[in-house]
């Protein structure tokens, strides 16, 4: 058995942020740490890859700059319920990368600082062993004091150890080359979100976003839905969103996201979660900003439970639930129950008539100037400013 002071399961944003932190603040630590990867980079990850301002500072905080090819955004399409569209211009509002790209920059960076990685290495049973936990994988067992759950939507440390519910949302998603469309929102810098589908009982939106594919200009199409829509209704809006683009169906993905919703279990005893394991936004399904501070957060914890010998966790519990992260995490469950409820088309409605409003809104969503870290009190102020 193989002894480690740390084991990340999952090398993802979310396991490779942890990485790089312990990385930064602890490097002999990070040295007997292992990340372990299921596949091999670069690997296919079905997600529609928006980094949005937020999540490029964090990179930058971790020294690690967004090199990868990526088409850039500088508008906004909104569809609303009512059937009113809204155009949102603003400047560098996200940059659509392919997470096959982006992940393997990630751990191949974590990997050069000193984290040893491991791929082609599936985890297949985690317990709890004495005072720490018994990580078995394709290849060998590991023994460490503290296992990262950064494994995704279907987390097996989070099913093994953590326990708790949550909610599941569901997406699909394909990709078409611009040329083959009649879009015009790949050359307009521009992505698009529908939210029609909300008067019919949809509890999400269809999107188009621009990105390369091997330097190839595509639309990045797709759907996304909590409960109760099934595969069925996610598919018919998926193709409704191509004949929108004058383009007919092609070959699709489906993929899961565990949502952040209530107050979910992150931690127990020598564990905890990262990224979509822990819960992801259950507004938008966004994740790759969010798994990059719950990292930088575990980072944190880990050290000081390195230093105490507390392995229980509840600082680093306390730190999401209490912090910028899980206090935007649980205004996003606020706005879903709100935006996709049975009174959403009146929320639709009230929010289409301030564009100071929905400027406000999208700083704060992208994290732009720290709005997501300032209160209510503050965003209310410069909603009533006068120019």
């Amino acid at each position: 058995m193989e002894r480690r002071d740390v084991v990340i399961v999952g090398s993802g944003p979310a396991g490779a942020a942890t990485a790089l932190g312990l990385a930064a603040r602890a490097p002999a630590l990070a040295a007997r740490s292992v990340l372990l990867e299921k596949a091999r980079h670069p690997r296919d990850k079905t997600c529609a890859g928006g980094v949005i301002p937020k999540a490029v500072r964090l990179l930058e905080s971790l020294d690690v700059p967004l090199t990868v090819p990526q088409a850039r955004v500088d508008h906004a399409g909104v569809a609303l319920p009512g059937g009113r569209e809204l155009a949102v211009d603003g400047e560098d509002l996200c940059r659509v990368v392919r997470r096959r790209e982006l992940d393997a920059q990630l751990a191949w960076t974590a990997r050069d600082r000193g984290v040893e990685f491991r791929e082609e290495e599936r985890v297949t049973h985690v317990a709890r062993d004495g005072a720490g936990v018994r990580v078995e994988t394709s290849r060998r067992t590991y023994w460490t004091p503290v296992v990262v759950g950064a494994d995704g939507s279907g987390s097996l440390v989070r099913r093994a150890l953590v326990g708790g519910g949550g909610v599941t949302a569901r997406a699909v998603m394909c990709d078409v080359p611009v040329a083959a469309t009649s879009w015009t929102g790949f050359a307009g810098r521009r992505y698009d979100f529908d939210f029609s589908a909300c008067r019919t009982g949809l509890r999400g939106y269809r999107w188009a976003f621009p990105c390369l594919i091997d330097g190839v200009p595509h639309a990045n199409v797709g759907v996304y839905a909590l409960p109760p829509a099934c595969g069925t209704r996610l598919r018919t809006e998926l193709a409704t969103e191509l004949a929108r683009l004058g383009t007919t169906a092609v070959a699709w993905k489906a993929f899961p996201i565990h949502a952040y919703v209530g107050a979910p279990r992150l931690t127990a005893p020598h564990a905890l979660l990262v990224g979509d394991a822990a819960g992801a936004d259950p507004l938008m399904g966004e994740g790759i900003s969010f798994a990059l501070e719950y990292g930088l957060l575990a980072a944190e914890a880990i050290c000081a439970a390195h230093g105490t010998g507390d392995w229980s966790f509840r600082g680093y519990a306390r730190a999401v639930e209490r912090g910028p992260l899980g206090r935007k995490l649980h205004r996003l469950g606020l706005a879903t129950r709100l935006f996709y409820g049975p009174r959403g088309r009146l929320w639709f409605r009230l929010a289409a008539l301030s564009p100071r409003a929905q400027a406000i809104g999208l700083a704060w969503y992208n994290g732009v100037d720290g709005w997501d870290r300032r209160n209510a009190f503050a965003a209310l102020a410069a909603l009533f400013k006068r120019f």
